[in-house]
């Protein structure tokens, strides 16, 4: 595929249904107006890509603008919907569904929302969950709940299978709530209707606490969940401080990429050290993480530590590799492994009081605040516009500040992981303190 042309979004055919919305099309009329397909948005802003356009006189590589469309490929009285949540919970899940309801039923008059449960094992008949049918009603109050209203699973199902169960039950569009791994099964979807020539949407709403989509600015709930770490940090600290030595280790979310750890550590500044996967550190030797721990213990009496789950994977010895049902590397547990090792090395030395924190399953499980909530409505709108105008195996994201439409192919290439020579990270060190390096 032509790099310029790598952002395109696929259609179910032509659009040939009028809006029900009642939009403007001119500029000046104080109406919001519907999107045109010609509507783009430049993705990399910097001077340099500019240039080289200029230089070479190509058009600049663009992303399609989300929003209502003035024509839609589906009829929307006589359509049926489907949502389903996958994979592990996320402050926002239930923002999302409330918010994907709210617009099918409201904005277009779609009177047939179905829930899936469970996850992908819901489209799997064998599994024996039952559809749930989805109303304002019965989603009105969910936003104010963590977790997932529908519930969820792990691990993939037999594709042509839940093909079967949404044909069956004449789904025209399904929105699938979830990270790298529904996100690829979405397009597996896809991938099967268009083998299939059947005119069903697929549409992702990308959800990872660990913030790791690919291309995105940023992915819902990642901002509650650092938000919701941040006191917890504070707490840490006064546990570390109020010991001669003391020493509080911190275990946040983090599998391959360590946002949560390094942004909870910048809102609440008071911590000293930031472990991320991003960075390889060493125990021992001058410049090892031991060594310089002790140097801050002597000048300072306390140490508070933020480790992200997947740090320092390689200090295990002997290591096998185990994956779960979703197919995500187990980590060994790095925080259990930093209490002993601390133990160990300041054993015959100096006393420490070491307190191990892992508020893991609580960051995850809270509801969003107030900015993740307007962040997953706006997300859930934007996703059933596109929905109905045709356009599938897209997400619903925002990119440079904007809402667009992202072929979910793109997003899912590669982990997205902090630039450890990146301002970001410099902002860390600045904020802890700690070495650039740490062995």
């Amino acid at each position: 595929m032509n790099d310029r042309n790598r952002f395109n979004i696929e259609s179910l055919g032509v659009p040939e249904f009028m809006s029900p919305l009642e939009l403007g099309t001119l500029k000046g009329d104080h109406i919001f107006d519907f999107i045109r397909e010609s509507d783009k948005l430049v993705f990399d802003l910097s001077m340099e890509h500019y240039q080289k356009c200029l230089e070479k006189g190509e058009e600049p590589l663009c992303l399609e603008k989300a929003g209502p469309r003035q024509n839609l490929f589906f009829d929307s009285e006589n359509t049926t919907a489907a949502i389903v949540t996958c994979g592990g919970l996320c402050p926002g899940i239930n923002n999302v569904i409330r918010g994907l309801v709210m617009a099918l039923h409201y904005f277009y008059g779609v009177k047939k929302i179905i829930g899936v449960p469970y996850g992908y094992e819901g489209l799997n008949p064998e599994k024996g969950h039952e559809l749930i049918e989805l109303t304002p009603e019965k989603v009105k109050d969910i936003h104010q709940f963590g977790g997932t209203f529908l519930g969820s699973s792990r691990g993939a199902q037999d594709v042509s299978v839940m093909v079967d169960t949404l044909q069956g039950n004449k789904v025209d569009m399904l929105f699938a709530i979830g990270g790298d791994g529904t996100l690829k099964g979405v397009n597996a979807l896809g991938e099967e209707i268009s083998k299939r020539n059947a005119k069903i949407s697929v549409v992702g709403i990308p959800k990872t606490i660990d913030n790791d989509i690919d291309l995105i600015d940023e992915s819902f709930g990642f901002e509650t969940a650092f938000d919701v770490a941040s006191p917890i940090l504070r707490d840490a600290h006064n546990e570390a401080t109020g010991a001669y030595n003391g020493i509080s280790i911190i275990k946040l979310m983090g599998r391959d990429s360590g946002f949560i750890a390094a942004s909870a550590a910048l809102a609440m500044p008071v911590v000293n050290f930031v472990l991320i996967p991003e960075m390889d550190f060493s125990l021992d030797g001058e410049e090892g993480f031991l060594n310089v721990l002790e140097k801050r213990l002597q000048k300072k009496k306390h140490a508070v530590i933020v480790v992200a789950e997947g740090a320092g994977q390689q200090l295990f010895e002997d290591r096998k590799i185990v994956k779960d049902a979703s197919g995500n590397i187990q980590h060994e547990d790095i925080g259990v492994f930093l209490k002993e090792k601390i133990a160990e090395y300041f054993k015959g030395k100096s006393p420490v009081t070491i307190k191990y924190i892992d508020p893991s399953y609580i960051v995850r499980c809270a509801p969003a605040n107030s900015s993740d909530s307007v962040f997953c409505s706006r997300l859930a709108y934007q996703a059933v516009h596109g929905a109905m105008a045709g356009k599938t195996k897209f997400v619903a994201s925002r990119v440079n500040n904007r809402y667009v439409y992202v072929p979910i192919s793109e997003v899912t290439k590669k982990r997205k992981k902090i630039d450890l020579e990146g301002e970001f990270w410099f902002s860390v060190l600045q904020s802890t303190g700690q070495p650039f390096s740490l062995g």
